[in-house]
Parts: C-alpha cells; structure tokens; sequence
C-alpha cells in the first residue's frame, strides 16, 4: 500500500501544466455560443413563435402545442447545426447533482422506410423517464416509475459536448415536485407578486421584480494520483483521518496569491468551456487553505443562476480529469484548515432597472430601499430557524461555526452606520401624527444614506447573513450544496414578509394616515421586533454562543433536529400556506434529507472501518514486528545495562502502538455493533439520530488514534497520502 502512496507521487512530480489556448482573440466572441438564447432563438424561429416564446419567458404564460412544434423544429435545427446528436430533459433531482436521459434525434418515418432527424414540440415540453430510483421521500415507490420532466422555458436550452440540453422540471405522475426546481420556481413568482405589491406605494411603473444571485464557488483541487490513493476521498470525499500538516494556512501566504501554473492552466480551460455555456464567471483567485480555490460569475436571475452553478460544477468536474485533477466541493475534505462554502450574493431588482437593496438619490427611493432592507431582516428573524434548516446537511455540518466559516447561528450583520439609521428611526417614528418638522427631519436623514453607505460597509466575516453594500450575502451555504434549497426558502420567506407588511400599511392607510407614516410605522414596528437577529460582532466568540441563546436563536448542534424544523408551525406558514409545498411535498422533502444524512454517515463509518482495519493497523503491526526485531538484535549485541539504556524506548513506542491498535479494533467493533442498532430502526428520523449520537462520535475517536499511529510509524511504511502532500503538491 506504501507503494502505491510513492507511486502517486512520483506521478504528481512528473506534471506539467497544459498548454491551453485561446479560442478567439475577444472572450465575448464565445459567450453563450453553445446556448438556445434569444438572438438565436430569434434567428431560428418563425416570428410568431419567437414573440410567444418571448412572453412566456417575462410572463411565465404557457406556449401552445403550435408554437412549441415550431420551437421544437427551429431548436433542432440550430442543436444539429452545433454538431447535436441526442438531446436530454436536464433536471435537479433531490441528490444535489443533475440528471440526464440521452435520446437520438432519430426516429423512423411513418412508413418505417428509412431514418431521419425529427423533434416535436411534445418532446419538447414534456417526457416521461423512468427515474424511479430518485429520492421520492415516499411520494412514490420503485415499482411507480411514471415521473415527467416538463420544460422550464425560463432557462435556455444548451449544448454539452453532443447533447442538447433542455432544463426542466421533474413532477411525480400525480404532479407532486420530486426537485429543486419546481418549488423555486413557486418561491421566485411569490416573491415577485409580493415584491411588486410593495413597489406599487413608490412606483407604480413597478410590472416586475426578479429576485438576483450571485454566487461564489469555493473548492480544493489534489492531483488524481493522490486521489486514487486516498480511498476515504473516493468513497466519502473527505478524508476520515491524517495527521495535520506542520504548516498549512498559518502564514495566509496561499490567499491571493499567484495561481499555480496547474491551475491557472485548469481554471482557464473550464472557464472557456462556462464561456460557451453563457455562465458568466467573472473571478478566480486562491483561497485561504493551501490547494484552495474559488471563482464567481456576475449576478443572474436565481433560476438562471442555480442553473448555472449546478453545471459548472459538472463542467469543472470534467475539465479537472484532463488536467489530472480532482476537484473536492466537500465542505470539509480536510480537518484543521478552511473548508469550502458557496456564499449566495442575493438582491431583488425590477423591470425598471432599480435594485431594490441599492440606496437610492432621494429620500423616496431611500424610503423604497429601507423598506425592502428592513422587511428581508424581519422575514430572517422570523424563519431564522428554518433558514438554518435550508442550509445544514452533513458534509455542512463539518464546516459551519470553525476555521472561518459562518456560525452555526442565523444572524444578520447590517453595518454601523445602518443599524444608528434604524436605531434613528425607532427613536423618531411614533404612532402619532407626524408634523411637517419631524418629516423633513426623518427625509434629510434617509436622503444621506447613499453617500455616506458609500464608505461604510464595513464587512463581517463571521456573519451567516451579511448586508454588503447594495445586496445580502448568504454565507452559510454549503460549497456541494444545490443552491435551490436556500434559495427557496429565503425568496419564499420575503415573499410572505412583504405581503404581511403590505396588509399591516393598507390597514393603517385606511384608518386615515398618509402613506409615509403608514410605512415608516410598520417598519419602526419591524426595527424592534427584529432586533434580537442584528449582531455586529464576532460570530465565533463564546459570548455570542450565549447571547444567542439567550435572544432564543437556533443553535445548529444536531443535523436531523435542524432538518425537522422545515416542519414547524412557522415554518408551514411559509412553505405550505405560501403555496410552495403541499403538505405530502413538504414531509417528503425532511424525509430524503433524513435518508441522506443517514447513508451518508454509513457510508464513511463502513470506508473508516474498513481502512482502519484492512490498511492502518496491519501497517502499524509490521512497523511493530519490526520494533520487537530491532529490540532483539539490541539484546544479542550489547549487555544488560547497554540494552535496557536503548532498549527503552523502543519498549514504549511498542507499548504505545499495541494500545493504539487495541483501540482501533475496539472502537471499530463498537462503530459497527451501534450502526446494526441504528439499521433497524424503522423511524427516519429515530434512525437519522441514532447515527449522528451513536455512530458518528466514534469518527474522530478512531481518527485520533490513527493520526498518532501516523506521527509514530515510519515514513516509509506509511499506506495514505499525507496531508503536507495532499494540500503542498500542485
């Protein structure tokens, strides 16, 4: 097994960066080349076809058959211009990855004579895959494998390599949503409804409002050599035990720093490639843990976005393996360093250009920012505990609350000179009567904000929910997170906020009041009752772990007690009664997370054991054997005393490795007698606790015990690839 560890590293030290070239002189000359956009679809589609798609696209209005035929047939065209043999309804099941299911395009003529190119519109728009193996949550069982996938017209078709790509939904057969997208889609049009309800008090020009995403890619990369030498990287994607590195980011001399030839080689080669898929990815820098990366596009519309994220992952993926890589999106492939987040960049903006949490030039349009700032802080405070559900999976849970990565707490940071703005207007606003006076004096003070927010955005590092400066930034998100699962639940969360505040201003405008103190308020009402979530200080210190609970803020300290507050009163009111989920959907959902925390949990506690048995110990008694061999050579040539002055510690060390190895064996037993317990367990939720209190504690007691035997056991006997290799070779 040492053998295999050298080989790999002689492989590593062979490398040397691709030679990659670029496509075209001008980068915007390949934007989007391989996507179904609008200039496309406008060149290759009958005029009426082209404006009814285009409706639908800013409406959501469905197409008829008619139209979709003749979509169908100017798609095709374009798709086996681009070289397109097959095609795909390209869809986000509840495992975090996408799905495909390639078909030809050709198909028999009527009289079975010979073969052409043919799609309609019914492929088109719909399908019916047998995807039955996906987590359903019991909305279906195996033998039911009638599920559609029906086409998001909001996203634009793509080509990957052969394949047209079309992006769709995926409903069970009695129309319950089995994805991602589905209840996005639900949430981003409450979203809009409510946004433009609340628009209409500052500009009734207001038609639409669209919620923006802009997200950043954190991920490790470790040459495959390594890889394939690290079975617990294989089959858990992190590494269940290794020692830390004498130096690892102590120095923060690998954040942002010069990019490895590697990989500037990488990056340039799968950013061409998001190029021609339209993905907009506008940074890429080192991040803080050595072998640590990171890249970001510019802001899209969320579902675009979402879209977008999710096949760059599979585009990196892909493009790594040319490059002899492997890219690591566990939140926490390696203890004792950073791990990876996905940090959600979110904002809403309307049809006429505003964006809504960007101060405006004047004390309405400031007004109009206040209200949206405010209201998304009330709407955090309120479902904070279920936030923190649409965030914490497993490989999460390693990373939230250590090594700078949010807190296991909901908190929002707003800035000092934003919260002395709201502690203003808690102090000025009453109930009563406004005079002309105290008016003027609540404009002049919303009419400063954006010259001086200008220079005060100070950040908060340690914050889950930061205000940056003309948007929220959603950091607890997880790097190998589908970012639908926040997404949805945020813009479902602001979306009941603004329809409760517009409800609470029109009651009071019909008691009499004006408008601006109708709204002003409510949101001084909001300041207050929101107070609690505000926190401008260090996220990690014990002092705010005890704050927070003393302010009645969820604490994240077990997976499934987290996931099982998606089920809550509070939290129905927005899912459920928001029309987002039905009830069945809704428990569906806490179901699969349940049995994806659960397999994931086994499928490292088997990948422990088994290396911990198969590959550590038997390494740790040879090196053993050949301590005891070492002792008896030492009795054959020197006397007593000489031999018990060198012997000694020898001794020790055997004495030392002995226990160790006792302790593995012990604790492994132990692991696997909890885990048969934990199996027949017939209750999800039950069984999902039973692992995270029964079996998952034995992770680090057995690591620990293998990391000291990697201190002790020579070098060169040592099976697994260390972390000074993993993390300092490139």
């Amino acid at each position: 097994m040492a053998e295999l560890r050298f080989s790999a590293l002689r492989e590593v030290f062979k490398r040397e960066p691709l030679e990659i070239e670029n496509p075209t002189a001008n980068i915007s000359d390949l934007f989007a080349t391989n996507v179904f956009d609008l200039p496309k679809m406008e060149r290759y589609l009958p005029k009426e076809a082209f404006k009814a798609i285009k409706t639908s696209i800013e409406t959501g209005n469905p197409i008829s058959r008619q139209i979709a035929d003749q979509v169908a047939t100017g798609l095709k065209a374009w798709a086996i211009e681009k070289g397109a043999t097959h095609y795909t309804h390209w869809f986000h099941p509840l495992t975090d990855a996408t799905a495909e299911k390639h078909d030809t395009f050709l198909e028999r003529t009527n009289n079975g004579s010979r073969m052409i190119e043919t799609f309609s519109g019914e492929l088109l728009v719909q399908q019916e895959p047998d995807a039955s193996s996906f987590p359903s949550g019991g909305i279906r069982n195996t033998f039911e494998a009638r599920g559609y996938t029906a086409w998001d017209v909001s996203s634009p078709a793509f080509i990957v390599g052969s394949t047209l790509c079309i992006p769709t939904i995926f409903v069970s057969y009695t129309g319950e949503a089995l994805d991602y997208k589905t209840p996005l889609l639900k949430a981003l049009n409450a979203l809009d409804k409510a946004a433009v309800r609340v628009c209409q008090y500052f500009d009734r020009d207001v038609t639409k409002v669209i919620a923006t995403l802009g997200w950043e890619q954190e991920y490790f990369l470790i040459d495959e050599a390594l890889y394939y030498a690290r079975p617990d990287l294989m089959l858990a994607d992190r590494t269940l035990m290794g020692h830390q590195s004498s130096k690892d980011q102590q120095l923060s001399d690998h954040y942002f720093g010069s990019i490895p030839e590697r990989v500037i080689a990488f990056m340039r080669d799968f950013e061409f490639e998001a190029y021609k898929l339209g993905i907009p990815v506008k940074t890429r820098h080192n991040e803080v843990a050595p072998n640590q990366f990171e890249c970001a596009p510019i802001y899209e519309e969320v579902n675009l976005a979402v879209d977008h994220n999710q096949l760059i992952m599979d585009v990196m993926r892909r493009v790594a393996r040319k490059h002899k890589f492997r890219v690591l999106f566990h939140e926490k492939p390696f203890a004792g360093i950073n791990g990876s987040g996905k940090h959600n960049n979110w904002s809403m903006a309307t049809n006429t250009g505003v964006n809504l949490l960007s101060p405006g030039k004047n004390p309405k349009t400031n007004l109009q920012f206040l209200t949206f700032l405010i209201n998304v802080i009330k709407a955090v405070n309120d479902n904070q505990a279920l936030l923190a559900a649409s965030v914490i999976n497993e490989p999460n849970s390693h990373r939230l609350g250590g090594h700078e990565a949010p807190p296991a707490i909901m908190s929002v940071f707003v800035g000092s000179y934003l919260s002395s703005i709201l502690d203003d207007l808690v102090s000025k606003v009453t109930n009563r009567k406004m005079t002309p006076a105290l008016k003027t004096d609540i404009k002049l003070g919303i009419g400063k904000i954006p010259e001086i927010l200008l220079d005060n955005t100070d950040r908060n590092r340690t914050s889950p929910f930061a205000f940056t400066g003309n948007r929220f930034e959603f950091r607890a998100v997880g790097s190998s997170a589908n970012c639908s699962a926040a997404m949805i639940v945020l813009n479902a969360s602001v979306a009941r906020q603004l329809e409760i505040f517009a409800d609470e201003v029109d009651a009071i405008i019909k008691k009499g009041r004006k408008k601006d103190e109708a709204i002003l308020q409510v949101l001084k009402k909001y300041i207050v009752e929101s107070q609690r979530i505000r926190f401008e200080g260090d996220g990690y210190s014990e002092e705010w772990k005890n704050e927070a609970q003393k302010r009645g803020l969820h604490i994240i300290t077990s997976v499934p007690d987290t996931l099982k507050l998606y089920l809550t009163p509070e939290a129905r009111s927005v899912l459920v009664d928001g029309g987002i989920f039905s009830e069945r959907e809704l428990a569906s959902r806490v179901e699969v997370e349940y049995e994806k925390f659960i397999k994931k949990v086994q499928i490292q506690a088997r990948v422990l054991g088994d290396l911990a048995l198969n590959h550590i110990v038997p390494i740790a008694v040879d090196y053993m054997t050949s301590l005891l061999n070492n002792i008896k050579g030492l009795r054959e040539v020197f006397g007593e005393i000489e031999y018990e002055r060198l012997a000694g510690d020898r001794k020790e060390m055997i004495v030392n490795i002995s226990d160790h190895i006792s302790s593995i064996k012990r604790l492994v037993h132990e692991m696997v007698e909890e885990r048969k317990k934990a199996n027949v367990i017939p209750d999800l939720y039950t069984k999902a606790i039973a692992y995270e209190n029964k079996v998952k504690p034995y992770f680090e007691e057995i690591r620990d015990h293998i990391d000291k035997l990697e201190r002790t056991v020579d070098n060169e006997k040592w099976p697994l690839p260390k972390y000074r290799e993993m993390l300092f070779t490139r």
